[in-house]
Formats: C-alpha cells, structure tokens, sequence
C-alpha cells in the first residue's frame, strides 16, 4: 500500500491495436502510482525504433516509461530488447541479429520486481504480436502471470476489437484489471454511445476515459485515471 492509501499490483498494459495509446496510459499510471508513495517502475520489455543520442540507442516510449518512474535502473533492465528499426518486432529482430528470448524478459520483470512496489509491463502492439516463431506478447502476459489492463482506442471499429481483445486475454487464464478508454479519432461520430457499448463489452472496471490530447502528456492522462476503483474491489 502507498502513502496515500492505494493498494495497487503489477499488471501488463495492453491495446486493441497499436497506436491505441499504450504507452501514454502506461506512462500515466506509472505517474499516478507514484504520486500515491508507491515505488514504481515502467518496463517496456521490448521496443521497436530507436534513434542515437548521447552515445547510446533511445527509444521515445521507454523514456518516457523510466522519466515518470522513480527506481533508479538502467534503460537496458526496463527495456532488455531495443530493436533500431521501428517495424512488428519480430522482423526487426530478426534484421538486427537478435533472437528475442523469453527466460531473458522473465528475468529483467523479476529484477524491477525485487526493487519496486508495483512494475507497469507495456506489451507491444496490440496483445497478439509475433515476438519469435515460437510465442507473441500474449504468451509473454501469461508467463508474466500479471492482470491486464487494456486500452481501448476510440475510435470507429473499437468495440469489435475491444471484444476480441478482450476474449483472447480471458483464453490465455488472465484477468483484465480494468480499461481505460483513450480518444484517438477526435471525430469519431457518438463516441458517448460507443463508450457506453464498450461498459457492457469489457467485463471489468472501466479506469477513465482520456480526451483527445494533442501533446499526449501523461501528466494530463493521468489527471483523467481513477484507480480507486481497483483498490475499492480489492486485489
């Protein structure tokens, strides 16, 4: 329990798709989390696209995850696969020499695990994405064993892919912890209703519903989180 009182667990953040916002929900929850006197780390067990800076490879989504943490780790504990070329991991694994490997993963999760309270796992993707010829990132949740939180990128086609989500997360023995709803088609015709079909679609508590964020600030999706409502249903 932080100082403020939340009882909160590691979990695996998840999208419907890529590009849903995966990494500005994960980045927010880390936020919030510490905000509550939690120590918290965000781990992005595999990225794909990085660019040179300072002497070393960055990838925009794992510094955001380490700048909102507060465990003092090296990028390469949060992320132990950073692929150069932004393409489905697997392939550019594949073009960088690199066989990504489970057992590594495990053990990068256990060692953020034995220095934080709480360890926020961003997948990559959406929750089936290749990682090898032999498992994808919905084969990496289950032997993470962590619960799930999805987010939903709303926008037209959202439900369907909301429920098919959600159904391959329960197949695999997993339980979502909640979703969050995050405004990526600021358009979108009666997103109210679409919302409203997504309470009844996703069998768990709904975390907050994020606006359309031109600078998708995680300061500011975190404003929109409630994770009361985890702690109020108990872990």
């Amino acid at each position: 329990m932080g100082a403020g009182g939340l009882h909160w667990e590691s979990c695996f953040v998840t999208g419907t798709d890529t590009g849903v916002g995966k990494t500005l929900i994960a980045s927010a929850l880390v936020r919030a989390l510490v905000q509550n006197g939690l120590r918290v780390a965000g781990m992005k067990p595999v990225a794909a696209g990085a660019l040179w800076h300072d002497g070393a490879w960055r990838n925009e989504d794992v510094e955001q995850l380490a700048a909102e943490g507060n465990i003092d780790v090296a990028r390469s504990a949060l992320c132990p696969y950073l692929l150069p070329q932004s393409l489905a991991p697997h392939i550019a694994a594949e073009l960088a020499g690199v066989r990504l490997e489970l057992p590594v993963i495990l053990g990068a999760y256990q060692a953020l695990r034995a220095q934080a309270d709480v360890v926020i796992v961003e997948g990559v993707g959406g929750f089936r994405v290749p990682l090898g010829p032999e498992f994808d990132t919905a084969d990496l949740a289950r032997e993470l064993g962590l619960p799930v939180v999805l987010v939903v990128g709303l926008r037209l086609g959202c439900l369907n892919h909301a429920a098919l989500t959600a159904e391959a997360i329960a197949a695999r023995g997993l339980r979502i912890l909640g979703w969050v709803a995050n405004t990526i088609d600021p358009q979108m015709a009666q997103a109210d209703r679409n919302f409203a079909a997504l309470k009844q679609l996703v069998p768990a508590p709904c975390l907050g519903r994020v606006p359309w964020l031109a600078s998708a600030r995680s300061e500011h999706a975190a404003q929109r989180l409630d994770l009361s409502v985890i702690s109020a249903r108990g872990l």
